[in-house]
């Protein structure tokens, strides 16, 4: 019984960790974001692309810093699925996806690697969520924060959102859009799209007191068509728009589809409330239709991302084929539905020396301003064999990277 649990637990671990990698290299996107903006457009459309960026080793070593640190055995140690969210009290709580916990040992690690290493039996969970104050890194709250619905479920956290408790209340709560996804089969290694949710936390103790479900997808019978909101979150005119997408065919770099809702401002936890782009207007209750994606030269990740600069939109997401998998491609269009423009021009971050993918970029409008963003980028392992393995003797596979990029009128 021993063997077969610790066999059982093993393969857990490989495959939560490549399963976040492999559903977000498919098209796994970038989020830039400014600081919201709840009013109407004040600057014309105009085209925009990615001007320059560099490298923010700052903010990359606060992460490898605090997920080092080997005072405590029950905090963050790695992660993936990077979302952050101002609180406001000021600090800034971290979001991510599948979770390393436990403690990280050395340098050197046990095959004489001179990098720091955790231990094979390092616990791992599908969410967590690290609060920052000062820009420095505090704390892990109980993880996981979102508990598994049921045997075979699982919840990942993507966008959040501080908003009213209900539209025109004065007390704030913090809103958290979950993907639920459930055991599958080859291709679904990284598990078959289920359902969204929203979950409601108190603020400021972030006590999680509810979680509703928003859109159900599992009676869809093809799973590649069925489609998970809350990807990135763009404010406008006292509505939330909401960014979502298909996971397309498994084995394509892009192969999804973006699509749209739009929820007014308190209303995120409300099912009756969000209304989808039928591809004319915004009706409550029906299938959506794409706002982006012909399935070949354009298309988005599962994850891609929106943000308004200025009367403009910009999305980001993965580049098309082998590309995909370190290079980041833009679109551009003057209303939250499109019409789309693009692709546009690509930019590719740096990378750990070997197998590896850069994945899943996301903005931090916490962190940006005077006209620069702050952008993170998971970092994982190709190789599926063996990769719990390599995870936890290299733990820097693992983490957030980040970077700083301008936007400005193509040339």
């Amino acid at each position: 019984m021993p063997d077969d649990t610790d066999a059982a637990r093993a393969r857990r671990r490989a495959g939560t960790g490549i399963g976040m990698l492999l559903v977000l290299v498919l098209g796994a996107a970038l989020l830039i974001a400014l600081p919201e903006d709840d009013g109407p457009d004040d600057a014309a459309c105009r085209a925009r692309t990615v001007a320059s960026w560099r490298a923010d080793d700052g903010l990359t070593g606060e992460f490898a810093r605090y997920g080092d640190d080997p005072a405590r055995t029950d905090d963050w140690t790695g992660g993936d699925g990077t979302h952050s969210v101002r609180l406001p009290d000021g600090r800034v709580l971290w979001l991510f996806s599948d979770t390393y916990l436990g403690r990280v040992h050395g340098p050197p690690n046990p095959v004489g690697e001179p990098v720091a290493w955790r231990d094979a039996t390092a616990p791992m969970v599908r969410n967590s969520a690290v609060l920052m104050r000062g820009g420095r890194l505090e704390s892990t709250l109980p993880a996981p924060l979102f508990s598994d619905p049921s045997p075979g479920r699982w919840r990942w956290p993507v966008a959040a959102r501080v908003e009213p408790r209900s539209p025109g209340s004065a007390e704030q709560v913090l809103r958290v859009l979950l993907w639920v996804r459930t055991t599958g089969q080859a291709p679904w290694i990284y598990g078959v799209p289920a359902a969204t949710e929203v979950a409601t936390l108190s603020l400021p103790r972030l006590e999680l007191e509810s979680i509703i479900e928003v859109l159900d997808q599992s009676r869809v019978p093809d799973a590649s068509r069925r489609v998970l909101f809350g990807t990135t979150l763009v404010a406008r005119d006292g509505w939330t728009y909401v960014y979502g997408g298909d996971d397309g065919r498994p084995a394509a770099r892009p192969a999804s589809h973006a699509y749209l809702a739009r929820v007014p401002r308190g209303a995120l936890a409300d099912p009756a409330a969000w209304e989808y782009w039928s591809g004319a207007d915004w009706v409550p209750g029906a299938r959506p239709r794409p706002v982006l994606g012909d399935g070949r030269r354009k298309g988005v990740g599962s994850a891609f991302s929106v943000v308004r600069d200025g009367g403009t939109y910009m999305l980001f997401t993965m580049a098309t084929g082998a590309e995909g998998l370190t290079t980041v491609a833009s679109y551009w269009a003057c209303a939250p539905e499109g019409p789309w423009h693009g692709p546009g021009k690509e930019f590719t971050p740096p990378l750990p020396q070997g197998e590896v993918a850069a994945y899943n970029p996301q903005a931090h409008p916490v962190l940006s301003g005077e006209g620069r963003l702050v952008l993170s980028y998971d970092v994982n392992t190709l190789e599926i064999t063996g990769a719990a393995d390599r995870l936890s003797r290299n733990v820097s596979l693992y983490r957030p990277r980040f970077v700083t990029l301008r936007l400005a009128p193509p040339r």
